[in-house]
């Protein structure tokens, strides 16, 4: 063990200053020291001979590897051995190996040690050959660095970034229809349209940046939308069902139907006169079927529309993009709209 780890120069020191029974007990106080000072560090260590015979292995090894190794093992304290891309690495390829065949370090490689239980660890190994006085190669050391929290983070990132760039394409063609068919008499007009469509899209991505991206609240997107027209009171709107997690493209068409449907009463129904009233009820069935109805009530009398605007189509067209369906009646007290969206809309 002190042969791999000698300076020639405290060795010199040593001999010239004391006996040889003096110098026999500091070389065996100073292996103590070393294997203390291994055994102390966090990181798996161990050590092995010219032929790649292990002569030395600290506790961390036995916690990284899942199994206690034996002195005299060749190459590796650990079980099974895989390339990043999950290749099979054979124990004599393993970078320790190519180390002490080659005699040069190896950095920048990556690994992937399985345990005796099947569990995987993600690790960088640092082999490093040893040598004597004269240069000839004794032996090697190798730390083995634990960075399965770092390949964890990193591929949760990427799926992340995936997930980001699926919603950001998603949203601009949603855009993009809004602006394609938004229709108005006036610029102002178009303004105060197409602002309000992006301003329930917006909060429908602010829903989902606060929830980490796990979803978004149904009762709080019918909330947000429907919040401007409630009445101090609280009687103006009513709302029931659970509170549902909703998927990006569901949370999406959720919020420009609420939208459309409330700005509409606005103009025309329930919300643009007392004592017009709101219900909006939603659920799922047992097939997972999400059902939403829209009923507007005590307000003017209204009749189809002639002419099929945004609000109609917008409606329309994102529900049936995701497969749902819209049945809409035009009732004496209101309009009463049902959605339904199929369980498996992504």
């Amino acid at each position: 063990m002190l042969d791999l780890f000698r300076s020639s120069d405290i060795d010199t020191i040593l001999a010239q200053h004391a006996g040889p029974a003096r110098y026999a007990s500091d070389n065996t106080s100073r292996e103590k020291q070393f294997r203390d000072l291994l055994e102390a560090l966090p990181a798996a260590i161990y050590t092995t001979d010219a032929n790649g015979y292990i002569t030395f292995f600290n506790q961390t090894c036995i916690a990284f590897a899942g199994r206690k190794p034996k002195i005299g093992d060749m190459w590796c304290v650990t079980w099974k051995l895989y390339h990043p891309d999950g290749r099979p690495l054979p124990h004599e390829e393993c970078p320790m190996a190519v180390a002490l065949k080659e005699n040069r370090p190896i950095r920048d490689v990556e690994a992937i040690a399985e345990r005796p239980d099947g569990s995987r660890i993600s690790f960088l190994p640092y082999p490093t050959p040893l040598r004597d006085d004269s240069g000839r190669l004794v032996g090697a050391v190798n730390m083995l660095v634990d960075i399965t929290s770092r390949k964890h983070a990193e591929e949760r990132m990427m799926l992340l970034t995936r997930e980001v760039d699926h919603r950001a394409n998603n949203l601009l063609a949603v855009i993009q229809a809004m602006l394609r068919l938004t229709k108005a008499a006036t610029v102002d007009e178009f303004q105060t349209a197409f602002q309000g469509r992006l301003r329930a899209l917006a909060n429908v991505q602010r829903l989902f940046s606060v929830s980490r991206w796990t979803g978004a609240s149904i009762r709080t997107i019918i909330e947000e939308e429907l919040r401007p027209y409630a009445a101090a009171d609280g009687k103006r709107i009513g709302l029931a069902g659970d509170d549902l997690r909703l998927t990006s493209a569901l949370a999406q068409a959720i919020a420009v139907a609420i939208h459309e449907l409330a700005t509409n009463a606005a103009k025309y129904g329930a919300l643009s006169a007392a004592p017009g009233r709101i219900d909006v009820q939603w659920q799922r069935n047992d097939s997972n079927t999400l059902w939403l109805l829209w009923r507007e009530s005590d307000g003017p009398k209204v009749a189809e529309p002639q002419r099929r605007g945004f609000g109609v189509g917008a409606i329309d067209r994102l529900v049936q993009t995701l497969g749902g369906t819209v049945r809409r009646e035009w009732q004496p007290g209101g309009l009463v709209c049902e959605l339904s969206f199929p369980g498996n809309v992504p």
